[in-house]
């Protein structure tokens, strides 16, 4: 393979994207916690990854907001606080909004119905009780739901700056707010408000649902 193979120039790019996979994953499956100090060489142990590539990827995590260097303490991952809260849920309201908008306008009959049919049966299955894999189940509907709408705008520096913000979200969820039985049917009827207005094709009731939908988000958040 020559020097200018184009697979062998990406291998530096794939090697830091799945570095940045790898720290996503551990960060939501709480390996790495909120408010913790972190070591380059202890996210080297914690991903897998060599040294090179957590170097290389520390500046996105930063620009991201999800790690932050401390003087003379070190790198502290991302904490859950009001101000994370507040910056995230006002940082969604203002995509989703004009992108749910868009979507009501341009969206297929086909691919609304598919987001309702999501929601019902998520919902008929926690109405008789629920199963182990229910929040889970709820939790990629709700995530599929916002994104297809924010993907439906073909931008791809909104698309990237969105879900950047719904890892953020994850982590308040996680941090006290995740899907849970209790909420579960809430938020779902939520949504099929958002799916009705877009199903009748109505922009600015969508886009006034969808911002009802965040504002309740929010308040929930802000409640613990």
């Amino acid at each position: 393979m020559s020097q200018s193979d184009p697979d062998r120039d990406g291998e530096p790019l794939k090697l830091r994207e799945r570095a940045y996979a790898s720290f996503t994953e551990r960060l939501l499956a709480r390996e790495i916690r909120p408010g913790q100090f972190v070591t380059q060489r202890e996210l080297v142990a914690m991903t897998g990854f060599p040294l090179g590539a957590i170097r290389e990827l520390i500046p996105r995590l930063e620009a991201e907001g999800l790690i932050k260097t401390v003087p003379q303490r070190g790198m502290q991952v991302a904490h859950v606080d009001l101000n994370l809260i507040r910056n995230a849920f006002q940082f969604r309201l203002f995509l989703e909004k004009e992108a749910t908008a868009a979507y009501t306008r341009n969206a297929t009959d086909a691919e609304i119905a598919e987001q309702r049919e999501r929601h019902e049966a998520i919902i008929r299955r926690a109405e008789v009780g629920g199963d182990e894999t229910l929040i889970e189940d709820a939790e990629d509907v709700d995530r599929l739901m916002h994104e297809a709408i924010i993907d439906h705008l073909d931008n791809d520096i909104v698309s990237q700056a969105f879900r950047v913000t719904w890892l953020k979200i994850r982590l308040i969820r996680q941090y006290e707010t995740r899907i849970q039985n209790h909420i579960l049917i809430p938020v779902m009827q939520d949504h099929l408000k958002i799916i009705a207005a877009i199903e009748a094709r109505n922009p600015e009731a969508a886009a006034a649902e969808m911002s009802a939908h965040i504002s309740n988000a929010r308040t929930r958040a802000m409640s613990y």
